[in-house]
This record gives C-alpha cells, structure tokens and sequence, in this order.
C-alpha cells in the first residue's frame, strides 16, 4: 500500500538523490522530501513497528472493533503521526475514508461469497 500511495512514489522517485533522502543523517535529524516507513513506524525510536501500525482489525476500523478505548487510542496515536505534515483533520479525514472503504470490501467480499456458494450448489 505504501509502494503506490502518494508518500511510497515520493519516495520511489527521489530516494537515489542525497538531496531528498540523505541517509547519512539519523531520522531524526533528516529533512527527507517525504516520508518512508521508518519515520511513521518507528517514531520516537520505538523499534515496535506494530505500535504505529495500520492494521485495519488491530486500528480499530472493524465494525466490531469501533468506539473500544485501546482502538481510540491507537487511532489517536496514528493521527498524531501525520499531524506533523498534515493540517489536523487530514488524518481524521483518512480513517474515515478507510472505514468506508473497509465497510464496502466487507459487503462486496459478502456479496462475492453468496455468488461462490450458488455456484457450488449448482454443481458449478
């Protein structure tokens, strides 16, 4: 997902120029172009990539998982990661947009299903 979002081509594109992505410097003193996995997943030096992961079930995007405390918090804590280059809504925004997207896979993976199953009982 990185690979072909916006940051994964900034990335692609510019990570061979010093200029952008000068691998000399620690992380945290880096200015790169945009972001690569490490500034997001291991922010703070936390070397728990998990801890800012984006797993949908584990982000709380999962209908069942909505509204419990411990998926608020890690929601919380994922936001602060693109607050320091995006305006504050840009994130909130965003996981509203995945919970959509999330919400329509899991009707057409439904839907996909129901057709899976008639074609089985048609001897399909």
């Amino acid at each position: 997902a990185y690979d072909i979002g916006l940051h994964g081509v900034v990335y692609q594109v510019n990570k061979w120029d010093p200029k952008q992505f000068d691998w000399t410097k620690k992380l945290a003193d880096a200015d790169y172009v945009g972001p690569t996995c490490q500034y997001c997943h291991m922010r703070g030096g936390h070397h728990n990539v998990q801890r800012f992961g984006t797993v949908y079930t584990s982000m709380g995007m999962s209908m069942a998982d909505r509204g419990a405390p411990i998926w608020k918090e890690k929601r919380d804590r994922w936001a602060s990661v693109c607050d320091d280059c995006h305006p504050p809504r840009f994130a909130r925004e965003n996981l509203q947009a995945l919970d959509e997207a999330v919400k329509d896979a899991g009707l057409k993976y439904r839907e996909t299903f129901q057709v899976a199953a008639d074609l089985v009982k048609d001897g399909v």
